[in-house]
């Protein structure tokens, strides 16, 4: 039996799935099975999971939708935190002088959700994030961006878990947010965040967010599984552009593909496996350097 914050439950009280797949929890869809996942749907249960596995012995990691994660065959041999649907909640806060307002959101919400969230309050600047596919924890990592936007424009302060479970409220000051950049640690999980957004115009926010999102269905391949774009952007290039101008478009291993409609997502074309998706980056790279001179750092994290 644990207790947190005077309640006492055992940990099996706490949904869980044993040998689960984790083709089944990532947006990759490959992947050998994880020991054990657990899907807390609160703090207290969040922080229980969390205070069973620590210590220099313990092997956890959080993730949130899966995307930009890709397992290998192997699996992971460990317990992974999952927090998704069932950690989600978010809050509108109106700010005394009319200007806007913030919002206080669990890091399980989708980043489509909570654009629809503020674009729903008249609030702007989520538009960037509606189309991103990942959870607002793993935005906040990351520093999730797209279409000139990022999280650290929006971040007021972010609600961490250090690695001996204290919570701690960190302003967007301490993040050091940079590209693809922050300074949470595996070590620490991000349980959440508040984002001061300002006033906008209901009908503007929509054709913003209607916007960005029909550039997307043209120039990505939602149709396939994928991470999302899979190589950072090197400082004064673009890495699609650097890998189709080394005709690599199109370049397959088994089922993993270089994407015809935009090269710098590598897609599942249906049976790829994580080994045919680690070659096919690690032969880009190689190319890529070879023809361009130009090393290409994975976005994707690989497990």
């Amino acid at each position: 039996m644990f207790e947190v914050s005077g309640r006492t439950f055992p940990l099996s009280d706490i949904k869980h799935e044993a040998d689960a797949p984790m083709s089944d929890h990532t947006t990759f869809r490959v992947g050998g099975n994880a020991k054990e996942i657990f899907f807390p749907e609160d703090m207290d249960e969040l922080l229980m999971v969390k205070r069973c596995f620590i210590g220099p012995a313990a092997k956890c990691m959080v993730i949130g939708k899966g995307s930009n994660l890709l397992f290998d065959e192997k699996g992971y041999d460990g317990v992974i935190i999952s927090i998704g649907k069932n950690f989600s909640k978010a809050e509108v806060e109106e700010l005394e002088d009319g200007a806007g307002a913030v919002i206080r959101a669990q890091a399980g919400i989708r980043l489509a959700d909570l654009a629809l969230l503020a674009r729903d309050h008249e609030l702007e600047g989520l538009e960037f994030a509606y189309g991103i596919p990942g959870t607002l924890g793993g935005a906040v990592v990351m520093n999730a961006g797209a279409y000139g936007g990022e999280m650290k424009d929006v971040i007021e302060s972010v609600i961490l878990i250090d690695e001996n479970c204290n919570i701690k409220n960190v302003p967007a000051s301490d993040m050091d947010f940079g590209y693809r950049h922050s300074a949470v640690t595996e070590k620490e999980i991000v349980a959440g965040a508040v984002l001061k957004l300002s006033k906008g115009k209901k009908a503007d926010i929509q054709a913003k967010m209607d916007d960005f999102q029909a550039r997307r269905r043209e120039k990505q391949p939602l149709e396939y599984a994928s991470a999302g774009s899979t190589f950072k952007r090197p400082e004064g290039y673009f890495a699609g552009k650097l890998i189709e101008d080394s005709g690599l478009k199109g370049y397959r291993v088994g089922d993993a593909c270089v994407s015809e409609k935009h090269a710098g997502f590598v897609v599942n074309l249906g049976h790829a496996t994580a080994t045919d998706i680690k070659q096919l980056i690690a032969d880009v790279q190689r190319i890529v350097y070879e023809k361009q001179g130009v090393h290409l750092e994975p976005e994707v994290r690989i497990i």
